[in-house]
């Protein structure tokens, strides 16, 4: 009995056979809905690495605006009074509480919205460009003048060169003030992260093992004082795997120590160091968008961090 031989594709002029077909998604217009607009936005947060929070803030605020103007709205027809209007709804009508942090918040989330639908042409003009962002101010972050620092390291070689020489507290504190690194990302470093192919020119990867973190990942450089130390303290503490094989608290009592032996009192942590590290780049002229990506931080973040970074490097007024 022969056996039919079942054709590879569709034949032409035939329907219905093969089940229906792929649904397409249609280009956004300035005729598509606010919530079609929504879920390109969506797409377009996760293409440029918008952190998980900020993707998640962001839409809840959106849901908010489509609830107040309607989720079939035309993006097009959606004006800067509409937003106004929004904005006003927020602070006395909705019912619910909208802190100025909050408030701000949302300022921002129309901003980016409405700015990615002009910029990428699908709305001829942005409504939320004349938007008042009322910003909540934050205290500028401490960091290591640059007296301190010599004290810091003096204090550090003094223990890496005592009776019983510990090269860990040098270690981690060259470590950051090179790279610039938060204090996860230093506790999560393998020592098969560190490249040292070349002595001169050594290299650290900073790798997330959750997928929706893999774009912080980034390659960074290291002075060429590094491998000898790393060497030195590899010897004295036997690490296996990861660079530093205890906990996170452990090596903020180092910095805690550091920091009474050289007389610091204000203290030192991996935030401070990581803001030193930031403004002594910013000083040597690195560019702006290659300071961003050594800290590992979204174009949204980089706005409010870049000013402080600017504001900490000026000379005094």
């Amino acid at each position: 009995m022969p056996v039919e031989q079942l054709p590879l594709f569709p034949q032409k002029g035939v329907k219905g056979q093969y089940g229906p077909p792929v649904a397409e998604t249609s280009p956004l217009s300035k005729d598509s809905s606010l919530s079609a607009a929504i879920g390109g936005f969506h797409d377009y947060m996760i293409r440029e690495g918008f952190t998980e929070n900020t993707i998640k803030a962001f839409l809840g605020d959106l849901r908010i605006l489509t609830r107040y103007l309607g989720a079939g709205r035309p993006i097009g027809q959606i004006g800067t009074k509409d937003l106004n209007d929004f904005l006003t709804y927020l602070l006395h009508y909705r019912g619910v509480p909208c802190n100025l942090k909050s408030y701000s918040r949302r300022v921002t989330t129309l901003k980016v919205f409405f700015g990615w639908l002009a910029e990428a042409g699908i709305i001829p003009r942005d409504p939320a460009a004349s938007l008042i962002h009322q910003r909540v101010s934050t205290p500028l972050p401490q960091i290591l003048y640059d007296s301190q620092i010599e004290k810091m390291l003096e204090a550090t070689q003094r223990l890496r060169q005592a009776e019983k020489p510990d090269a860990r507290p040098h270690l981690l504190i060259t470590l950051i003030l090179q790279t610039g690194i938060k204090k996860g990302e230093c506790m999560a470093i393998k020592l098969s992260h560190i490249d040292l192919s070349n002595p001169t020119a050594p290299v650290l990867y900073i790798r997330y093992a959750n997928p929706k973190m893999r774009h912080k990942e980034r390659k960074l450089s290291l002075s060429a004082d590094f491998p000898p130390l790393l060497q030195e303290y590899v010897a004295q503490y036997h690490p296996k795997e990861n660079l530093f094989e205890c906990t996170a608290r452990n090596l903020e009592y180092v910095l805690h120590n550091v920091a009474q032996l050289a007389g610091l009192a204000d203290g030192i942590s991996f935030e401070t160091l990581r803001w030193t590290c930031a403004v002594q780049d910013y000083k040597a002229e690195m560019p702006s968008e290659k300071l961003r990506q050594k800290l590992g931080l979204s174009r949204i973040s980089w706005r409010e961090t870049s000013e402080k970074i600017a504001k900490l490097a000026s000379p005094a007024l």
